[in-house]
């Protein structure tokens, strides 16, 4: 199997793997299963997937910690699943490197859609980079927060600040929009290309983490504001 031609899941209920990996190859995927973190390390560093799919929660060496051992090496996208709907737990599976986050019981056509989404971006980010000596680099500029669409990349106050391939494709989106007020349904439609069913929370959670870099306060924000009942506004003086 050559590099990144396949998806790899790992999760030790076999089960949801082989649901997973039945809807995922009816799709056009090659699909890879492991079911448990140390023989998902070690096939990740011998032949990098094109996207990996964790669970959370697994004996012995658990999701995170899978995480933490394979980010370092490999920069595709990772998608963390849990059954827990702790706030603490879905910003820790972020911070080791996860691109997104998704509970438990997963349906399989949401994560289908999760999973085009990163791949789609991660090849536009690739394409856009590729180009940039032949065309210009888009940038947004407001107030003291650069957002580089060609370099992919984040200024804030002359700082540069990291963020995964999900949180940028969000930023973006917002600030290109500055002053309008998106609603939470376009924003996961113009993300993942398909209706949002009002009970995903990744929306939620990627804005959570853009304020958490760029330093605004949740609970009185001034960059990132949230219209309570619509959704959320980048403030032109950011």
């Amino acid at each position: 199997m050559k590099n990144s031609d396949y998806i790899l899941v790992v999760d030790d209920d076999k089960k949801l793997t082989d649901l997973i990996g039945s809807f995922l190859s009816k799709n056009g995927y090659a699909v890879e299963v492991e079911h448990n973190g140390e023989d998902a390390v070690r096939r990740v560093f011998a032949v990098p997937p094109r996207l990996i799919v964790l669970d959370l929660m697994m004996p012995g060496m658990d999701g995170l910690a899978v995480c933490r051992a394979v980010r370092s090496h490999y920069a595709g996208p990772i998608i963390m699943l849990t059954a827990l709907n702790d706030d603490i737990d879905e910003v820790t599976g972020l911070e080791v490197g996860a691109d997104d986050y998704l509970g438990k019981p997963v349906r399989p056509r949401v994560l289908l859609a999760h999973i085009r989404a990163l791949l789609r971006r991660c090849d536009e980010g690739r394409s856009m980079l590729g180009n940039i000596t032949e065309k210009p680099r888009n940038c947004i500029e407001v107030g003291c927060i650069v957002v580089d669409a060609g370099a992919r990349e984040v200024i804030q106050a002359g700082t540069r600040i990291d963020f995964t391939t999900s949180e940028f494709d969000l930023l973006w989106l917002l600030a290109s929009n500055a002053g309008d007020v998106l609603e939470r349904e376009k924003i996961h439609e113009a993300l993942f290309r398909v209706e949002y069913d009002g009970l995903d929370r990744t929306v939620d959670l990627r804005i959570s983490r853009i304020r958490k870099k760029l330093g605004d306060d949740p609970k009185s924000p001034t960059i990132i504001k949230t219209v309570t009942g619509s959704g959320y506004l980048f403030a032109r003086t950011a």
